[in-house]
């Protein structure tokens, strides 16, 4: 199976490299008819991550509440999970197929002759492979596995048969769906399977659920997801992070809580480019917490300090979430970016204002030096230069935001290949490409399989309705936007970042606007409260990633992590009081 695995993780980073290349290239007038060969390999790419994540058994789930179980139950919920994710999985195979097979008679060709269904076809395929992939980790031996994989394909069989008139089974399936998404099934299974529940009851051909999938997936826009991750991922793969920390100690390391500015400015940068703030505790903690310590910060507030700042950036250009967002309600990217720049700089100074006050008196501080200032600016100006290269193609008007994100990623690759000449080379770079393909794999997954059920709460007016509940229950404007906090910080505790926008985004839009909260306030507003979920104990994201990454206790990071929770909870409540900080810059420039 290794040569399999090895081929899967070739071809995926051939095929993001390929999206870069295609990417720069339609900014010339020569290569201007391949952008529906672009949205295809996003396509591609979305399929072959989330092969990868499901080999991996890294597909985006909840699964807290597993963990805090007896551990001898933990076969039978793997069983239970596995049994619901296969069905739901081998259904999405079912239906891609019957997508795909329609699509076959009128198929027609991308750019350079490639036939439209040749793209297509890797829908059912890669459904199957996940499908298989899902039994192999629900079961330990090979009988088990044959068994499960036997009952899912009955229950499957069983399920497609039926044409519709049976409503009363309704509640009972989306009963075991929610259980077994509570248990850690994947995200993507439970939005699917509710689709799949209100299809089969309703007599509706299930084909819609992939077509839906398919046209979001292929979206004009949705390639800058994996360019501009693909550039975070180089970059983080480089040695930018130790240039960088260099740069960050050389400039303030000499002022009272510098270490402390070191390590916000450091977290936010890469996170802005990664993403996923447990990349950036994972990547640079090593880094900033001997920094931290060394300076005499206190282990608890060393500890506090690294976990809150790992989820800084996700405000800032080009972090993934706000392209996320900005696909997802529907809302121009140029504004989200403009939008997150001054909330996310409120959240860092506010970081970096509790790292000063939390520094040790000392009486003697390292001296300011130019000539190390100088040296380190010059030796990272490669990487200071990467967050500006996409924000002047864009806003220049010099190329739209799918060509500037592969132009960012060809400037990473480049610069790290060529220049610094620290990029990972051979099996190391795949490795590198093949974990952005899985991270955006994941994310495409619980996208493509979010649209079917958004378009039939839509259909029912779900939103509306909604709507007019909240409107006839909540009356005073301030009292919403404290309820929706309050309900955005559990969501951004329980669930992944990702996820979490793609789920909550298109039933909250509505109702925001309804109270007068414009759609660019609100994504501002969400983030915000996702990135404080990454720290809010018991299940925040960060708070794990922080115990893995450094050995201690999860309630122990939880403790050492409240001071900045509680801080940057101040942030989030001046960003929902004051609009004019997330709005102020968008009506300027735009």
């Amino acid at each position: 199976m290794s040569v399999v695995h090895r081929a899967e993780d070739l071809l995926l980073a051939t095929t993001l490299a390929l999206l870069v290349l295609l990417g720069v290239a339609s900014a010339s007038t020569t290569f201007a008819n391949t952008d529906e060969l672009i949205r295809h390999l996003t396509l591609l790419v979305g399929m072959l991550g989330g092969m990868a994540a499901a080999r991996e058994n890294r597909l985006l789930s909840m699964g807290t509440v597993a963990q805090a179980l007896p551990p001898a139950w933990k076969p039978a919920i793997a069983a239970f999970t596995g049994l619901v994710s296969t069905t739901v999985a081998a259904l999405l195979t079912l239906a891609a197929w019957q997508f795909v097979s329609e699509e076959a008679a009128s198929s027609s060709r991308l750019a350079f002759g490639i036939p439209r269904i040749v793209l297509q076809a890797v829908m059912p395929l890669g459904f199957a492979l996940i499908t298989l992939r899902i039994v192999r980790h629900a079961a330990g031996g090979l009988a088990a596995r044959i068994v499960l994989l036997l009952i899912a394909a009955g229950l499957t069989y069983a399920v497609s048969q039926l044409d519709g008139g049976v409503a009363a089974a309704r509640t009972p399936m989306l009963v075991v769906l929610a259980a077994a998404i509570v248990l850690g099934a994947p995200i993507f299974v439970g939005l699917a399977g509710v689709a799949l529940i209100f299809f089969i009851s309703a007599g509706d051909p299930i084909a819609s659920i992939p077509l839906d999938h398919y046209d979001q997936v292929t979206n004009p826009l949705l390639a800058t997801l994996p360019l501009f991750t693909l550039a975070g991922y180089i970059v983080a793969a480089s040695g930018a992070a130790r240039r960088l920390v260099r740069l960050l100690r050389a400039w303030s390391g000499h002022l009272r809580g510098g270490p402390a500015v070191v390590t916000v400015f450091a977290c936010a940068f890469f996170t802005a480019f990664t993403g996923g703030s447990g990349v950036t505790i994972l990547a640079l903690g090593g880094l900033l917490m001997p920094i931290l310590l060394s300076s005499r910060y206190g282990d608890r507030a060393a500890l506090g300090l690294v976990t809150g700042a790992g989820s800084l950036g996700v405000l800032f250009a080009p972090c993934l979430p706000l392209i996320l967002y900005s696909i997802v309600a529907q809302v121009s990217i140029e504004e989200m970016f403009l939008a997150g720049a001054v909330p996310g700089l409120l959240m860092v100074v506010l970081a970096c204002a509790w790292g000063i006050a939390a520094s040790p008196s000392l009486k003697k501080r390292p001296r300011f030096s130019w000539r190390r200032a100088v040296v380190t600016t010059w030796r990272a100006k490669w990487e200071l230069l990467l967050p500006i290269v996409p924000l002047v193609l864009i806003f220049g008007g010099f190329v739209l935001p799918v060509q500037a994100a592969a132009i960012t990623a060809a400037y990473a690759l480049l610069i790290a290949a060529f220049v610094n000449r620290d990029l990972p080379r051979g099996a190391a770079l795949v490795a590198v490409m093949c974990e952005c393909g899985l991270l955006v794999g994941g994310v495409l997954l619980i996208l493509g399989a979010a649209m079917g059920l958004t378009n039939l709460l839509i259909t029912e007016h779900v939103p509306d309705r909604l709507t007019v509940w909240i409107e006839s229950t909540i009356e005073a404007r301030w009292l919403f936007l404290l309820i929706l906090n309050l309900f955005l910080l559990v969501v951004g505790s329980l669930m992944d970042i990702f996820s979490a926008i793609i789920v909550v985004a298109p039933l909250i839009v509505p109702v925001a606007l309804a109270f007068g909260v414009e759609p660019v306030h609100l994504g501002v507003i969400l983030l915000a409260n996702l990135e404080l979920g990454y720290l809010t104990p018991p299940v925040g994201l960060n708070l794990f990633m922080s115990a893995s990454r450094f050995g201690r206790p999860v309630l122990e990071v939880a403790r050492a992590s409240l001071p900045i929770l509680v801080v940057l909870a101040i942030g989030v409540a001046l960003i929902t009081a004051f609009p004019e900080l997330t709005l102020a810059l968008p009506r300027w420039l735009l």
